[in-house]
């Protein structure tokens, strides 16, 4: 399909959302597939909808009762374990079969869940009247197998063609004829039989006695079955079955504060609603709705900020990176051999190479994070098979590294996109006007960001310890000195002294840009700098230029393109936070660390206790809670992680499998947490638990028990 129209478009680094989301969305996922709603439960055609594969399969579904009439709004939710949608309904006044019913005679619950790439919807109408009732229900359905990319504003030379309706037993196929030459469908069954069905609406007859009830089922998928309440009840124990054990794998976190531990619950519910299981093991999916599909560089610091309660997710990360690098090279693609993915995609528009994105390869931070991840998840477990398996790919990708840093004049790890599809800025900051100088021109490629920097002498170093385990002394000595070049380098390029900090990168021409940006505590994060440099930055990152209040802003609030309502300039995200927080523990700040964990937890209150993917910007003082930015994924896997890695930075806590050693580090705990137990810790084939508990003033931690593993230690520094 190489001779396919490409887009000159770089749709990733547009304001990713054209439309104002609505104040009220719900979502659910499973698989490949999620839904989007609103709290009537209804789609509405605009970034809703139920999507398998990148493809909308249901841009509209709504319900009516009596003459066309949407029902009363109560309540709505999403269950606990994010497996259920439930809204809430009733009617306002009605005239059915000549009567008039009054408003709230009616109770009409709307459930649905996901299961095995399919949509299950219930609804079940009770009669609290006392009139005999033939109540018409209506469900009106719109398809248009769009592209995600095409809903987030992406304009297409040509599209396929929406093929005629075909009635099946008991509903109606829907069908799409792509470009791609892939037949997409969907399958809308009922039961009962609708008594009408045509032109995107299925009509029935409710009978509804006095106090009497009526239900009625669909399914929507692929396939066509036939809805029952059998199926219903046999889908819905499984989805809650396979949640659970997703929620219920690796160590379990109580705490004597209820606010916090829901904090806590939520966050691991949303990491398991996030996570699919492939063939190489779970993955977490970076966020709904416009990022639900493996991303590289999301999904290692989600496995990175997890690592230590569910060293499970990262191994599921390495694998399926492993077995998606890069063999070849394309501009299109920004590929190079070693390269790990940044991004894939099963929609039309890629695989009609109208955008790259299929398996791309444009993230220049995702190879040594890769190599970062498998370091950690060795120290972490211990398991040298498993390192031996992806050994290979980890050469490839240092060979990728070294291979950049040969290329580059200053000996630097950069970037510069192969093709105008591709993304122009490939760090975490992937938006177009995100890498600046002082004055606010935007700086020219190719780019050397600073954390990448970072990145990839922790990532050399790593190798290095890696190496050396396995006895390959020469490569390992060979690692260890281009590191340390590396960090020279760093400190001689990147350092400000007048500002007393990092610049955020240096462009093509080799110039600083001497802009303040929270880039710099990612460095602090990998242990880059010494502790004198260190300290300055972290003065800085504390101060209010960065720290809003709820966390730490992106950009400087002094800089010259500093914007609180934008999507890298200025708003705060919070895995980012994390990252700082967790840099700033490591050269000792505990108290920042937890002061910062107090602020995200306060922030998430006002979100519900489910962090968006970034907020605004603006200081505590200036609102008393977090400026929502409107179009953030919610849920969003490093955002949910950031409070599981800010809480292990708090507690300093490190583990050691090698040496069935945990160090706890000069620990604190959460403001208002007096008590905080980790529960079935997972250590090589065993599992240990441990108790935090606030004394006299200070953190104490304490060796509870071990189960099939004996000689662990807990090394604890007051």
């Amino acid at each position: 399909m190489e001779n396919q129209p490409r887009l000159s478009c770089d749709v990733q680094e547009q304001s990713p959302h054209t439309e104002a989301k609505r104040p009220s969305l719900y979502v659910l996922k499973e698989g490949d597939s999620f839904l989007v709603t609103d709290d009537f439960g209804d789609i509405t055609g605009r970034s809703d909808g139920l999507f398998t594969d990148d493809t909308r399969l249901l841009s509209g579904l709504g319900l009516t009762i009596g003459d066309n009439v949407q029902p009363a709004f109560l309540s709505s939710t999403v269950s606990r374990d994010n497996v259920f949608f439930t809204a809430h309904l009733t009617n306002p006044p009605l005239t059915v079969d000549g009567q008039t019913l009054p408003a709230n005679a009616l109770h009409i619950e709307r459930t649905c869940f996901l299961w095995q790439n399919r949509l299950y919807l219930r609804i079940a109408i009770r009669n609290y009247s006392e009139y005999a009732l033939r109540l018409p229900v209506g469900l009106r359905f719109a398809t248009d197998f769009r592209d995600i990319f095409e809903i987030r504003g992406a304009r297409r030379p040509l599209r396929g063609s929406t093929l005629a309706q075909q009635p099946i037993e008991q509903g109606v196929a829907l069908a799409y004829q792509g470009l791609d030459a892939v037949r997409r469908q969907t399958a809308l069954t009922f039961s009962p039989q609708p008594e009408a069905l045509g032109d995107g609406l299925a009509r029935f007859q409710a009978p509804l006695p006095p106090h009497g009830h009526w239900q009625l089922l669909m399914e929507a998928g692929r396939q066509a079955n036939i809805p029952t309440a059998g199926r219903f009840r046999r889908g819905a124990v499984e989805a809650r079955r396979k949640m659970r054990q997703r929620r219920r794998r690796g160590a379990q976190l109580t705490c004597s504060q209820p606010l916090f531990q829901a904090w806590l619950d939520k966050a691991r519910a949303d990491l398991a609603l996030l996570t699919s299981d492939l063939p190489t093991g779970p993955y977490p999916y970076a966020g709904i709705p416009w990022f639900s599909t493996p991303f590289g560089r999301d999904a290692i610091i989600t496995a990175l900020q997890t690592l230590w309660i569910d060293p499970a997710l990262a191994k599921g990360v390495l694998a399926y990176l492993a077995g998606h690098q890069a063999a070849e090279a394309s501009t299109f693609r920004d590929a190079q051999p070693g390269k790990i993915m940044h991004e894939t995609r099963k929609g039309e528009m890629t695989a009609t190479n109208e955008l790259p994105f299929g398996f791309y390869y444009g993230g220049v931070d995702t190879t040594p994070l890769f190599i970062m991840l498998a370091g950690a998840w060795y120290k972490r477990t211990g398991d040298e098979a498993f390192i031996s398996r992806i050994w290979p790919q980890l050469t490839a990708a240092i060979a990728w590294i070294e291979s950049r840093l040969d290329a580059s004049p200053l000996g630097l790890l950069d970037y510069q996109r192969g093709e105008r599809s591709g993304l122009a800025n490939q760090g975490w900051k992937d938006s177009h006007d995100s890498v600046s100088h002082a004055d606010g021109r935007l700086a020219e490629g190719p780019i050397a960001l600073v954390e990448v920097q970072g990145y990839a002498w922790r990532a050399l170093l790593d190798m290095a310890s890696m190496a050396a385990r396995r006895g390959e002394a020469e490569p390992a000595g060979r690692w260890r000195e281009r590191a340390e070049r590396l960090r020279q380098t760093v400190e001689q390029r990147f350092w400000l002294q007048e500002r007393r900090f990092y610049a955020l990168a240096l462009d093509g021409a080799g110039r600083p840009c001497q802009v303040e940006a929270s880039n710099a505590g990612h460095l602090l994060y990998v242990g880059l700098p010494d502790q004198q440099r260190a300290s300055q930055v972290i003065r800085r990152l504390l101060s209010p230029a960065f720290n809003t209040g709820w966390g730490i802003r992106t950009l400087s609030g002094e800089a010259a393109r500093f914007n609180p309502m934008s999507y890298h300039n200025g708003s705060v995200w919070p895995h980012d936070v994390g990252l700082c927080a967790a840099g700033l523990a490591r050269y000792g700040e505990r108290q920042g660390t937890a002061a910062l964990l107090s602020n995200l937890f306060e922030a998430a209150l006002a979100f519900s206790l489910r962090l968006p993917e970034l907020f605004c910007g603006f200081s505590r003082a200036a609102s008393e809670q977090p400026i929502v930015y409107p179009v953030a994924c919610q849920p969003q896997s490093w955002a949910s992680g950031a409070v599981f890695m800010l809480l292990q930075a708090t507690l300093g806590l490190e583990i050691d499998a090698d040496r069935r050693r945990i160090r706890v580090n000069r620990p604190a705990l959460p403001d208002g947490v007096d008590r905080l137990t980790v529960d079935d810790l997972p250590l090589e084939e065993g599992r240990v638990s441990l108790e935090f508990r606030r004394v006299a003033g200070r953190t104490v931690a304490f060796l509870q028990q071990q189960d099939g593993i004996d000689g662990v230690t807990l090394q604890f520094n007051q």
